[in-house]
């Protein structure tokens, strides 16, 4: 890609010949939840969006009633891209939130080292079913509730809502700060790399096979 000045002021640089490593997050969650938003936010590229003008007869499939607001939405998934260095390179997807778009999700995950569940604390059910993908495909994930300036919620209350297990990181954010988001992203690979270190003790606790 050509590079480019972004709004942020700062130069879109194209991939370097040396990136050879790619690596995969993807950003899951419900309708409206800001998913497009976060990976816009944080991208150093201009993102890849498919979205599609919400129109009167999507209203019979898509509860709008709590973002009564959104005049657009994803159809297949966002793209964005930021350069860790020379060799690597992080790759972001939204998924799609509205259950129709659901079936996409499974080849999303495909190759992912983690995920992004994000949340809107006034529509905490809405996040049952990423939850439940995640676990079931045992892709390792975070928690992170965009601000909505909603009701607030206690940490614990949002856990119990959620049925989160204590391991799984639960984060509170604001989608459109690209820090934030980029904060995010931060803890879902450091709880990565805590789940590896874990792993790597357990295999070394397994005894050697008797001669």
């Amino acid at each position: 890609m050509d590079s480019a000045t972004s709004d942020r002021g700062t130069p879109r640089q194209a991939l370097s010949s040396t990136a050879d490593n790619g690596l995969k997050i993807v950003i899951v969650g419900g309708f409206g939840v800001g998913k497009t938003t976060m990976v816009r936010s944080v991208s150093e590229i201009r993102p890849l969006n498919t979205e599609e003008t919400m129109t009167k007869a999507g209203e019979a499939v898509d509860d709008t009633s709590a973002v009564g607001a959104k005049t657009a939405t994803t159809v297949a998934f966002d793209f964005g891209r930021i350069t860790l260095d020379a060799h690597n390179v992080l790759y972001l997807f939204g998924a799609p939130g509205q259950e129709r778009f659901w079936f996409l999700w499974d080849r999303l995950f495909s190759g992912t080292l983690g995920a992004v569940v994000l949340v809107d604390t006034r529509r905490l059910a809405d996040s049952w079913y990423a939850i439940d993908r995640l676990e079931h495909h045992g892709t390792p994930f975070v928690v992170a509730c965009n601000d909505f300036g909603g009701p607030s919620h206690t940490p614990e209350q949002i856990r119990e809502a959620l049925d989160l297990p204590p391991e799984v990181p639960l984060l509170f954010c604001d989608a459109r700060s690209r820090a934030s988001s980029k904060q995010v992203l931060i803890s879902l690979v450091e709880h990565l790399q805590h789940l590896q270190r874990h792993q790597t003790a357990v295999l070394h606790t397994i005894p050697e096979p008797t001669p």
